[in-house]
């Protein structure tokens, strides 16, 4: 959260502090002038009209369509959160960039499907890291990561190492890897510089069979690489919910060119997938095992 003045900060900070000790949340006496080093002063940003349209907005901001088993929020854990948001770095988050939506699915099981919105930062320009969420809505569940890099990086990568990762140009010329909310010319720009990258996704949430809960181990998924794969009622569905025609993008970016993809890349086009098998070994000595 970036404060528009000095002053504003420490009206915030004070009404938080005295928020946390209404809730019984211990408050340190040292907290505000610690606040105040730790956060330099910065001017507020212009505010842009946003792109997407109000109705829009509103739907973003419901919550997931599943919720995880627990109680709602409380009072006090509204406050902490409040007070959190103010008085500790949350850079990480910050760093993210750019987001896109698009599809995965399951190695070894290409009939599982999911929506994958990725929101990602560039750690430079040949790697980004993405955590990848099954909405853009406020309390949209995190269901996994992705890591992307450039073919530059990727033709360094040991040969075993390749298979787990699959390519992203059929992805953007079919128009099913769209960025959400940004210019058309914009957004062509974004995609062709992703045409050319690779991905190397794990979920962790398998959100298609309906668990509420982040349940077994982690699955590698992968992306589509031609037409006739992904499920046409599941693009469909994206396009609707979000605004999108799929088919007017793979028109329009049919002048991309036609990167080659690099060998090693979709190894499951070859007949074999990778996935992670669970089994149990002997555990070497270590204090409290064995118990």
């Amino acid at each position: 959260m970036k404060c528009p003045n000095s002053s504003t900060a420490l009206i915030v900070i004070a009404g938080n502090l005295a928020l946390w000790s209404m809730a019984g949340l211990p408050v340190s006496g040292t907290a505000m002038a610690q606040t105040q080093q730790s956060r330099p002063e910065a001017t507020a940003p212009a505010e842009t009209p946003s792109p997407i349209p109000p109705e829009r907005e509103k739907q973003q901001a419901a919550e997931s369509p599943a919720k995880p088993p627990g109680e709602e929020k409380s009072t006090r854990t509204k406050i902490l959160s409040a007070g959190a948001e103010v008085l500790q770095n949350f850079a990480p988050i910050n760093n993210i960039d750019v987001t896109v939506c698009g599809f995965h699915f399951y190695a070894g099981s290409p009939e599982r499907q999911v929506i994958a919105h990725h929101f990602c930062s560039h750690l430079n320009d040949d790697v980004l890291q993405c955590v990848i969420y099954d909405t853009n809505k406020k309390n949209a569940r995190l269901i996994g990561v992705e890591y992307i890099i450039s073919e530059k990086i990727f033709k360094t990568l040991p040969e075993d190492e390749k298979k787990l990762w699959h390519s992203h140009r059929y992805e953007v010329k079919s128009g099913q890897l769209v960025a959400l909310g940004i210019p058309g010319a914009v957004e062509k720009t974004l995609m062709k510089d992703l045409e050319t990258t690779y991905g190397k996704t794990w979920h962790f949430w398998q959100i298609d069979r309906g668990d509420t809960l982040p349940l077994g181990i982690p699955q590698l998924m992968m992306g589509f690489t031609q037409d006739g794969q992904a499920d046409p009622k599941l693009v469909a569905e994206r396009d609707k919910e979000y605004g999108v025609d799929t088919e007017k993008l793979k028109k329009e970016r049919a002048d991309l060119p036609m990167t080659p993809i690099l060998p090693g890349a979709d190894a499951w086009e070859k007949g074999t997938a990778t996935q992670l098998k669970e089994f149990q070994f002997p555990m070497p000595p270590f204090p409290g095992s064995g118990r």
